[in-house]
């Protein structure tokens, strides 16, 4: 079965937030052993320069990616949009090759440079979601391409 990581920086505050991704986890464990790992935002000033942020997106790249497994996926505005049937098929290659996939999702500053470059960039959309939301969607998704994979109604 398919490890698939979902690395994050900074954690679901919302009760509801929390509770999409949570009923979304129950569906995936039939197809995958999903993993979400909640890493710890560098702490800003109130009012940060140039030079802090990126500070901190290294100081949060360098966690993410020592917690990162297998196929890197970070997701970047940058990265190149896929539809559902498209992240279908990139997770059924990945199951012809047992192991894992690792997501990643950055903080509200981003990600890393280093974090981008460590796999192939995949963005959700030309418009930005908060991480919190991207969560959830993300999670979605990787059970709608499941769906695609078994050819269920799921997707219409």
């Amino acid at each position: 079965m398919l490890g698939v990581k979902i690395l994050c920086v900074g954690k679901l505050k919302e009760r509801y937030w929390r509770e999409a991704v949570a009923e979304y986890e129950k569906r995936l464990g039939a197809f995958c052993r999903l993993e979400i790992l909640e890493l710890p935002e560098a702490r800003l000033p109130q009012d940060p320069s140039p030079g802090e942020i990126k500070a901190a997106l290294e100081k949060e790249g360098a966690a993410l990616l020592e917690k990162a497994a297998g196929v890197v996926y970070p997701l970047c505005i940058e990265g190149r949009q896929l539809d559902s049937p498209g992240l279908g098929k990139l997770l059924g290659k990945a199951m012809d090759y047992p192991g894992q996939v690792s997501f990643v999702i950055g903080s509200s500053y981003g990600l890393a440079d280093r974090v981008k470059l460590a796999g192939e960039g995949i963005s959700m959309s030309p418009m930005t979601f908060p991480h919190q939301l991207a969560r959830v969607m993300l999670c979605e998704q990787i059970y709608r391409g499941f769906q695609i994979l078994g050819n269920t109604r799921y997707h219409k």
